[in-house]
């Protein structure tokens, strides 16, 4: 079973001066998750190397028992360090793939042509993909086996509205993404401000925000061990 999982490699948040990137729970989760299940996990990002973290994701409050495994993980922050470049990276050579969000995405995984291209080529050759927080950003711009929006008249979500404003950032993002995912077609729905809403339609699975990152790789998986084959 392999599994490439897609990080961001933009690092400014808009024009405030601050950094962003990837968030560090919504890697660690999933990235342990699929580990643990005995996959062989890849990580790409478009400029290759160590992709940025978004230092509030590093903070206390937002630590959990994943991200202090990840911190205490050599091998795992060894494998970090060194992403392959996306544009090297091709579909076929993975079962399924994965996107950890952070704001870092709304940026540059939004509109890079190596990973819409990669998600096509996926959703093409019917395998899973997924995406949770800010990374459903990743697929609104994709197009589907039809051509048509890979998202549309898909049940999806992603980060709300309601949280973009609770974080005080709804004037900083480059668009907002619950607005995004409906403007293409998804037919998006949430759970509670911060708490664990996965949605699973077809082949695709979106998490709503951080605290739905752990599901949402398990959510993967459960695809994957009913796929031909698995």
């Amino acid at each position: 079973m392999k599994i490439l999982m897609v990080l961001t490699s933009h690092d400014k948040l808009g024009n405030t001066g601050k950094k962003t990137g990837f968030w560090l729970e919504e890697f660690a989760a999933p990235y342990y998750v699929l580990k643990d299940a005995g996959a062989e996990i890849t990580l790409a990002s478009p400029k290759g190397g160590q992709p940025p973290l978004d230092p509030t994701s590093a903070e206390p409050d937002a630590l959990t028992s994943a991200t202090e495994r990840f911190d205490a993980d050599a091998d795992a922050k060894a494998q970090l360090a060194s992403t392959h470049v996306l544009s090297k990276v091709a579909a076929n050579d993975y079962d399924a793939v994965f996107y950890p969000g952070g704001h870092g995405p709304m940026w540059d995984l939004h509109e890079d042509a190596d990973s819409l291209a990669l998600l096509e080529a996926f959703a093409k050759a019917d395998k899973p993909i997924g995406a949770v927080c800010h990374a459903p950003a990743a697929l609104v711009n994709a197009k589907g086996k039809d051509g048509e929006y890979l998202i549309g008249a898909k049940r999806v979500t992603g980060f709300s509205n309601s949280e973009e404003d609770a974080v005080g950032l709804s004037d900083v993002v480059p668009f907002m993404l619950e607005d995004a995912l409906k403007e293409k077609g998804g037919v998006y729905s949430k759970g509670e401000d911060w708490g664990e809403y996965v949605l699973v339609d077809g082949l695709l699975v979106t998490g709503q925000n951080p605290g739905s990152s752990e599901k949402a790789a398990k959510e993967l998986l459960t695809l994957l061990k009913v796929m031909p084959g698995s």
